[in-house]
């Protein structure tokens, strides 16, 4: 009986052994006992680069779906808010927003269950696109003229959770790596007189619960440890981005190719649902963690400083291929931007001697009769002041000029000369001004909807604004 006894305290001895190191092993993971200050520095970096297109795109999902102060917000998941007037100077809520096609936003929470996305038959061959994002800012569907035909139609769309029944009645299936999803529709617009017919169309546009579509009961709320956050610009320059990024990771499913990545940005904080704790961490690492949110910044700022197309910029995970640099570029210069099959954007900051452009300065942007756009559906050149990258207040109101631009006019040969600059180059030439900046630095970017070949392979460039007095 007594070595009974004795054989049962060793064994419960190693159990308390055994846990004890196991747990020490566990917490070591959040501890700066694993990590040096260089480490920390490089991954910080690194998970702020990867996480810039998540908390930005954050800042569009609050704004419209979160935020009860917003008048101009739906105020609610799965619900499109509609705009038929195209922007103005007036909004700044997205940086780099097209004055071409009214929007149609819509914020989905598909935690609980999918949504049913349905449009209507869409007449006269008008252009129009349904572009949805993920919530790390990957086109991973389309529905539109493109894509699915301008005939009515109904699509699923699943977090990356579900495993259901497709119900009778649906088209097509669209399932994406993250619960948080954005839909971006664009409507054509030829001429502002266009107010009630795109009002007409948008009213088509809806989106219906699973349960509500099936007519079945409703799931059971999805609960997460951590609430989304109130959305502020000044967390993603400090350490409170590591929460952000807890918080909104807690919306995704992991890809197989991130797990690696994933361990790593855990060593300094940055776990799906679990609030950071400063307290695990040293001073210097903390410090380290700052750096790398600086380093992360720089990178940035050069690789905005070298882009001047969206080629490669915007795509699925599988066209990007985890180029987390390029996502970020993508976010910061234009969030949202379509695929290149869908649309291509080429732009400038700099006029043809290389140097930036500016308000102070006129500039003519001359197309040669073989250089103007080759595209499906139709192409248009917008200006956006630095560096805010909104759109330009002018006494015409003219934010874009394009093929669809009303009287503009083309020489003799077949050329297009656009004005850039200030003010009016007279009144005969009005019809082809787009208005610069009173001051400051601006940008322009052209867009070509439906664009060839020619244009997605890289082939076609865009002439470079000239200089004159």
């Amino acid at each position: 009986m007594k070595k009974q006894i004795t054989l049962f305290l060793s064994i419960l001895i190693l159990i308390v052994v055994s846990c004890k190191k196991d747990k020490k092993d566990e917490t070591v993971v959040n501890s700066d006992a694993s990590i040096s200050v260089d480490s920390a520095r490089a991954i910080a970096k690194e998970a702020w680069i990867y996480g810039f297109p998540i908390f930005y795109n954050y800042k569009t999902v609050y704004s419209y779906a979160l935020d009860k102060n917003n008048p101009n917000g739906a105020k609610n998941f799965n619900t499109f808010k509609n705009y038929s007037n195209s922007f103005t100077a007036l909004d700044t809520t997205i940086v780099t927003p097209n004055n071409d096609t009214p929007y149609s936003w819509a914020i989905l929470n598909l935690s609980d269950e999918p949504v049913v996305l349905e449009v209507p038959e869409i007449t006269n061959k008008r252009y129009y696109v349904m572009q949805l994002i993920d919530a790390y800012t990957y086109n991973f569907a389309y529905v539109g003229s493109r894509a699915t035909g301008n005939k009515a139609g109904k699509y699923l769309v699943a977090g990356p959770k579900w495993k259901g029944e497709t119900p009778k009645g649906i088209d097509k299936v669209f399932t994406s790596e993250t619960n948080l999803v954005t839909i971006l529709g664009r409507t054509e617009m030829d001429n502002v007189g266009e107010t009630n017919v795109i009002k007409k169309i948008q009213s088509g546009y809806r989106l219906i619960p699973l349960h509500e579509y099936s007519k079945t009961t409703a799931p059971e709320a999805v609960k997460y440890a951590m609430p989304l956050p109130e959305w502020k610009e000044a967390d993603y320059k400090s350490l409170e981005f590591i929460n952000v990024l807890n918080s909104l990771l807690q919306y995704t499913v992991p890809d197989k190719s991130e797990k690696e990545l994933l361990e790593r940005f855990a060593k300094i904080g940055i776990v799906p649902g679990v609030p950071f704790d400063k307290s695990k961490f040293s001073p210097e690492i903390l410090k380290a963690i700052g750096q790398g949110i600086a380093e992360g910044g720089k990178v940035l700022e050069e690789s905005i400083s070298k882009t001047t197309s969206s080629l490669n910029l915007f795509g699925s995970r599988a066209d990007l291929k985890n180029n987390y640099v390029s996502r970020a570029t993508a976010a910061a210069m234009g969030i949202y931007g379509n695929t290149k099959e869908e649309a291509v954007y080429v732009g400038s900051m700099n006029d043809k001697d290389g140097k930036p452009l500016d308000g102070a300065n006129k500039y003519v942007l001359h197309f040669k009769k073989e250089q103007l756009p080759a595209v499906d559906y139709f192409w248009s050149i917008t200006m956006y002041n630095l560096p805010q990258r909104n759109l330009v207040k002018n006494p015409i109101n003219r934010y874009s000029i394009g093929d669809r631009t009303k009287g503009i006019k083309y020489e003799p040969n077949g050329d297009l000369i656009i004005y850039l600059q200030t003010d009016s180059p007279g009144k005969d030439k009005e019809n082809n001004w787009l208005p610069s900046p009173q001051k400051g630095g601006f940008n322009i970017i052209v867009r070509l909807y439906g664009p060839a070949k020619n244009v997605t392979s890289g082939e076609w460039k865009i002439p470079l604004p000239e200089k004159t007095n």
